[in-house]
């Protein structure tokens, strides 16, 4: 008789679910134009992987039925360039997201976890923007309200990481200086955004750029921009917002 399989917790499933999501999140947010390149129409049928170490791949489904795990949407490529890229990439996020979904519950199943454990590990995955919502933008919730009371031709407003202009008293209003509560609020609706890239809540201790664009936070190590070089960029563009400027092929 063989030896059962131990049973992997909740929280891990959660983790190998964050590193899944977290790669194909790059693919289609940091990394979209190797991505884009890799989706190739003249290609064979291909799908976009991804990996708990945080990586993604794009590739041939794997051959042998049934697969190990579940397999993700085949053929994402052969749509790339019969539809708006925007449009192409959410498709492929809502594809990402049910295979996610299954990969996660797969392993529900074969390590045998209960109602309340299914229960559980559905709630912490819900607790994430879905990929298409990251993708799409629809994740915003609210940016930092400094962001409005702060001129947005001014370069500094816009580079400015949330946390920073949140200690900015000097370029206050008189309302935001009128009452503790303000600044309550204020530090709540900085909780509350969501990097345009990863997903993850504002922290504190982080610096966040905003698109000039799409108006999105996101946070400078996921774009691959530091306080430094910050200051020296007159407008920001998000890599989605600047691959929209690419040249498609007729």
């Amino acid at each position: 008789m063989e030896a059962p399989y131990n049973p992997r917790s909740v929280e891990e499933v959660f983790r190998d679910f964050k590193g899944r999501r977290a790669g194909m999140i790059k693919a289609l947010t940091t990394d979209v134009e190797e991505f884009f390149q890799q989706c190739d129409p003249e290609k064979e049928n291909l799908c976009l992987y991804g990996y708990p170490n945080e990586h993604w791949e794009v590739n041939l489904p794997a051959e042998e039925v049934p697969p190990e795990l579940p397999e993700p949407a085949l053929g994402i490529n052969f749509a790339r360039d019969g539809m708006q890229e925007k449009d192409w990439l959410s498709l492929v996020a809502v594809h990402s997201d049910a295979w996610l979904l299954s990969v996660a519950f797969y392993f529900g199943a074969r390590f045998g976890f209960d109602k309340a454990e299914r229960k559980r590990l559905f709630g912490m995955i819900n607790d994430l923007p879905t990929i298409y919502e990251v993708v799409s933008g629809k994740n915003k919730v609210k940016t930092p309200s400094t962001n409005h009371s702060n001129s947005k031709s001014k370069s500094s407003s816009k580079m400015r990481a949330p946390e920073a202009q949140a200690k900015h008293t000097d370029v206050r209003t008189k309302e935001e200086d009128e009452g503790l509560g303000d600044e309550e609020e204020e530090e709540e609706e900085h909780g509350e955004t969501l990097c345009g890239a990863c997903g993850e809540n504002y922290a504190s201790d982080e610096f966040w750029i905003c698109c000039d664009i799409c108006e999105r936070w996101f946070h400078g190590k996921c774009v691959k921009i530091t306080p430094a070089k910050a200051e020296h960029i007159k407008q920001y563009k998000c890599p989605s917002c600047s691959s929209n400027k690419r040249a498609r092929p007729s």
